[in-house]
């Protein structure tokens, strides 16, 4: 079950990137944002608080407070870091690249942060991993993409931000059904998001169907597939295994 849990979840982890691409042509950043999460959110919320109720298993203070500061990390500051360097001309695949190298800074601060050992071997691939991702990203930048050279440090942020929103989770005292983490963290972005895109004057959804398709894609593959599955298999295989698989 867990091998193929985790089949699925790189498939969907990556089809993010692409939903992102399809996305980044049609509409504003924060409006593709806006409308992924607010459904979600609007289905979600009622679903998970009936099933709270009837079972009496409503989040602490507490615990509703960290899930917020892991929903901002995870979703709304990773996401709209790569939406936005999509957005400013950055190589899709660049930035998954950049992306890949959270394991890396992830077991660079397992041992000070959760005392868990990295074996050596693992420390000499995930170097050779950085120097891959250093070669691609600085070969990118070197093309004359239409980028600026500043936009190739937002996926670092970005990927600092679910890094964070990790060991956030991990250090957490107690476990909350990932459901319910799920919508809590949907709510959240959908009330990032929204003020954004209202901020911006960039609430109201284009006509054109690919904002559409891209919408599906990103809301059923990319938010119930892989970041669903990433918070599902941290509870199963752990930090290193999980970022082993992005």
């Amino acid at each position: 079950m867990t091998a193929t849990l985790s089949v699925l979840f790189v498939a969907c982890w990556s089809s993010g990137f692409i939903g992102a691409k399809l996305g980044a042509g049609s509409a504003e950043v924060s409006t593709l944002l806006m409308w992924r999460f607010l459904p979600l959110a609007a289905v979600l919320v009622p679903i998970v608080w009936l099933s709270a109720r009837r079972r009496k298993t409503m989040p602490t203070p507490r615990a509703l407070g960290r899930q917020v500061v892991i929903g901002i990390l995870s979703q709304s500051g990773y996401l709209l870091s790569v939406y936005w360097a999509v957005d400013l001309g950055v190589n899709t695949g660049t930035t998954a690249l950049i992306d890949g190298i959270q394991p890396l800074v992830a077991a660079a601060l397992l041992g000070p942060v959760l005392g868990v050992a990295v074996p050596r071997m693992q420390w000499i691939g995930l170097a050779i991993g950085l120097a891959g991702v250093a070669m691609v990203t600085a070969a990118d930048a070197g093309a004359g993409t239409s980028a600026p050279w500043w936009a190739y440090a937002i996926p670092f942020l970005g990927m600092l931000s679910l890094v964070a929103s990790t060991f956030v989770q991990q250090r957490a005292p107690t476990s909350t059904p990932p459901l319910q983490a799920l919508a809590i963290h949907c709510s959240t972005s959908a009330i990032v998001f929204t003020t954004l895109a209202i901020v911006s004057g960039a609430a109201v959804p284009p006509s054109v169907s690919t904002f559409w398709i891209a919408l599906l894609w990103l809301i059923v593959l990319s938010t119930f597939g892989g970041y669903g599955l990433y918070w599902l298999l941290l509870r199963r295989i752990g930090i290193t295994s999980v970022n082993t698989l992005m």
